[in-house]
């Protein structure tokens, strides 16, 4: 795992960025390496959607982290490249991401910083040498500026695009769905949401609060990488993608994989790292029914011995409905992440 370190800089006259106040969420980790500030998160946000960081000008990391999609690539199993080639993983969404200590489904990323690097120059996602992505952007006025107003006469390198963007990708935080709205007081669940919320913290049926939070705090994720069983695995070496595994270089960590929050699943279907469950309805089948006790499968996956949890049809759809409480559909259209090149 590579952890770069970031010179701090920033330019005199810069705002602290605001973020919202979150009194139902865990203290939200704040980067003294790289501060949020208006000008760098407006700076961060033009790259994020702007074609200049993809070798042919084809693709900008919006086009695979789309804001109506919860900056996922739904519908698509896989994304495709800059150069037409499917991707190995389901693209994850993007939100919440400062809570997070690693990234990618592997882990291979231990900062939003060192995240941003990898796509950039990914052969098969916008294959573009950073020497390069630095010379574009210094020959242009727009960037030249805007560059100089968040970090100031600091020039234009990979490290401080990456900067931009991580404090960008910080500020999109979800925290307005109607479970959100519940704990202030503003909603409420009905009883079939309310059962299905008991249901999945219930040790004795969804058995999902190991991994998946939503009592002790609402990310929706214990931020851990786990072996859920998907596959009947009996041997280390039968893994096609080993996951954490492949990068810790660590057998027990084969088949290891990121756990994803339950925030916004209405919007980022297909599900798990390859996107094979195309349904909510899939997914808790899988959890009920579908389980393989796999060699490294986690020790929280209580039921794996019987297949699964083995819940009702009438528990299912409870669960299901409680999930779709957890959909933010303000941060899905919120302005202050949508494409700044779009403004009237």
């Amino acid at each position: 795992m590579v952890l770069l370190v970031f010179a701090f800089s920033i330019a005199k006259g810069t705002k602290p960025y605001k973020f919202p106040e979150l009194k139902h969420f865990p203290e939200m980790p704040l980067s003294t390496l790289n501060p949020s500030t208006e000008e760098g998160v407006e700076l961060g946000r033009y790259l994020f959607y702007d074609s200049i960081l993809s070798e042919d000008h084809s693709m900008a990391c919006a086009s695979c982290h789309k804001q109506k999609f919860a900056f996922s690539d739904a519908p698509n199993k896989l994304s495709t490249g800059n150069n037409g080639q499917l991707m190995k993983r389901n693209t994850l969404p993007l939100f919440n991401l400062a809570w997070y200590r690693s990234y990618f489904w592997d882990g291979r990323a231990a900062t939003l910083e060192d995240q941003i690097y990898q796509p950039v120059s990914a052969h098969t996602e916008m294959n573009l040498k950073w020497p390069d992505a630095e010379r574009r952007l210094q020959g242009n006025k727009f960037y030249r500026n805007k560059f100089k107003k968040a970090f100031g006469e600091t020039g234009i390198d990979s490290v401080l695009v990456s900067k931009a963007i991580a404090q960008f990708l910080r500020t999109l935080i979800s925290h307005t769905s109607k479970f959100d709205k519940v704990f202030a007081k503003k909603a409420s669940l009905t009883t079939e949401e309310f059962q299905g919320y008991i249901l999945v913290n219930d040790m004795a049926k969804g058995d999902c609060l190991h991994c998946h939070t939503t009592d002790a705090n609402v990310l929706g994720t214990n931020l851990e990488y786990i072996n859920n069983g998907l596959d009947n695995i009996n041997s280390v070496d039968q893994y096609k993608d080993k996951g954490l595994g492949a990068i810790t270089g660590k057998s027990i960590d084969c088949g290891k994989f990121k756990v994803p929050s339950l925030r916004n699943l209405l919007f980022t279907a297909p599900y798990m790292h390859d996107g094979r469950f195309k349904t909510l309805e899939d997914v808790v089948n899988f959890y009920s029914e579908g389980v393989n006790k796999s060699i490294n499968i986690d020790p929280r996956m209580e039921f794996a011995h019987q297949g699964g949890v083995k819940l009702s049809k009438k528990e299912k759809g409870e669960i299901v409905l409680f999930l779709k409480t957890l959909t933010d559909s303000e941060f899905v259209s919120d302005k202050a992440f949508s494409n700044p090149f779009l403004k009237k």
